[in-house]
């Protein structure tokens, strides 16, 4: 299996995802292969100067760079030799698995949306985060940007992509879905959330547990949290912005420190066919490691094509 990399995407690119990859490729199983997207000559070079000698990485060349503050339609329509759209030719060719970059978050989710398309009958495809949970694994919380305003049935679907995750690749079988809400009661909620939760409940495909609050995202009420993309991602924020508060005070808690986003990696975009992630512009060789050993778990669970046969029934 091949893992495609963005070697240029991220604000210390290509140093740290180089390093990164090299990390990787000493946890990745020998069959894999993680192949850097990129500028080769400047790719080679970081190669030689980070000492990154590993037999399962290759390159794939790429001539332009998207800019982290480009607009990402036209760059993508401008830059079709840059390191994003090359890296979803080899996703739809099929010559990669997954394709993972730290780069432009726009400019992934739409050449997600233009290169390999969402899955038919996925109305949005979303953006799922990760919260650390208190028994020691990970809920799924979609969407946490991509779609700011969801209607009731793209929440509702939202339950059932954000299910299929969490059962095919963290492996919790019949995950909890919970809506987000500011109470517990059916009838709590805007006039949105009340018409998902209606069709949460009438579902019996999903194992839908009903509304949660705010302080149940960490214990094990739900496994999946579904959320419109504007509540999702200011969750996601503040979520991350305890670890900082705690390294700040010099304290270090083996919990809270599941909370940087290093260990975490990144964010799959969900409902498109293949295997993305979206990892922070400014992530570290640590995180670069984590991104591309999320994309591999998912390319091997094959979660993506779980979710579109799922959609084809």
């Amino acid at each position: 299996m091949k893992i495609a990399l963005d070697a240029m995407g991220g604000d210390f690119a290509p140093d740290c995802t180089v390093v990164g990859a090299g990390l990787a490729s000493k946890e990745i199983p020998d069959d894999n292969t993680i192949v850097l997207v990129g500028q080769e000559d400047l790719i080679r070079s970081k190669l030689k100067e980070h000492n990154v000698t590993s037999s399962n990485i290759e390159i794939v060349n790429a001539d332009e760079v998207i800019g982290m503050g480009e607009h990402p339609t036209k760059a993508l329509s401008q830059k079709p030799t840059a390191s994003i759209p090359v890296g979803y030719g080899l996703l739809k060719a099929g010559i990669a698995k997954a394709f993972c970059s730290a780069g432009n978050t726009g400019a992934m989710h739409v050449g997600a949306m233009f290169t390999i398309k969402a899955i038919e009958g996925i109305i949005r495809p979303g953006i799922a985060g990760f919260v650390p949970k208190e028994n020691g694994g990970f809920g799924v919380i979609i969407d946490v940007g991509a779609n700011a305003d969801c209607k009731p049935d793209v929440l509702f679907q939202f339950g059932e992509i954000g299910s299929l995750y969490a059962k095919h690749v963290f492996n919790i079988d019949n995950p909890k879905v919970g809506l987000m809400n500011l109470g517990e009661e059916e009838q709590k909620g805007t006039l949105l959330t009340q018409a998902a939760y209606q069709n949460l409940k009438l579902s019996k495909k999903i194992n839908f547990v009903g509304n949660i609050e705010g302080r149940d995202l960490f214990n094990d009420k739900a496994d999946v949290i579904v959320c419109d993309g504007f509540t999702g991602n200011v969750i996601l924020k503040m979520a991350e912005s305890f670890f900082d508060m705690l390294q700040t005070r010099k304290i270090s808690d083996p919990y809270f420190d599941r909370f940087n986003y290093e260990a975490i990696g990144g964010s799959p975009i969900l409902g498109v066919n293949g295997n993305v992630v979206i990892g922070h512009g400014v992530s570290s060789p640590e995180a670069i490691k984590n991104m591309v050993l999320l994309a591999q778990r998912m390319g091997e669970s094959n979660v993506h094509t779980k979710i579109k046969d799922y959609f084809a029934e």
